[in-house]
């Protein structure tokens, strides 16, 4: 079984650790985890490693945030993965700093990333794990806001948020979409 991992984020040393690149740092900590190695492709950066049976690909797409559904489509059809096997990992100010939301569809909920995925495969049918980065900011400061960089008071919630990340996303290759939502949600409550 092949799993593709897609974590959100714009390339450039401008954008690293910004709130809107969370999706990349989650990446990053897989591979040092894994002990694995990015390598430069096709639309992105690739990584891939086995666990328990599974081949797990990641994918941080270097088209930018708002083109992300190009590099998407191109590795599903590359690596020719059902979109049941596949997971969007991105930032999303909807949900509380800290909270983690997997789902195996919905609506894009006005970002970007998610939002070319959806038009570009023609379906908003695709598991996402959505990582709360709050709303904290004044009205039109948003692109502000998820292009600034963390502060030192965040730093622990981010890396507790990377760490349960990671563990959803072995848990869905593993044990596909409902177990990881329980384990997920399971391990918020505690």
């Amino acid at each position: 079984m092949k799993y593709l991992i897609f974590g959100l984020g714009n390339p450039g040393l401008e954008y690293s650790e910004t709130r809107h690149n969370i999706g990349f740092e989650t990446l990053d900590f897989i591979t040092k985890k894994q002990g694995v190695d990015w390598a430069s492709v096709k639309l992105g950066l690739r990584s891939e490693f086995s666990f328990k049976g599974r081949k797990i690909i990641l994918i941080k797409p270097n088209t930018f945030m708002n083109l992300s559904g190009k590099s998407v489509q191109y590795w599903i059809q590359s690596e020719k993965i059902k979109p049941e096997n596949i997971l969007v990992i991105t930032d999303d100010l909807a949900i509380e700093f800290g909270l983690l939301r997997l789902r195996n569809k919905g609506s894009a909920g006005g970002h970007n990333g998610l939002k070319s995925i959806i038009e570009t495969l023609g379906s908003a049918d695709f598991p996402r794990l959505r990582m709360g980065i709050g709303n904290n900011f004044q009205n039109g400061k948003q692109v502000d806001f998820v292009l600034g960089k963390w502060t030192n008071d965040e730093q622990v919630t981010v890396e507790n948020m990377i760490k349960k990340c990671e563990k959803a996303v072995l848990n869905f290759c593993f044990h596909g979409i409902g177990r990881a939502t329980q384990e997920l949600n399971k391990d918020i409550i505690e």
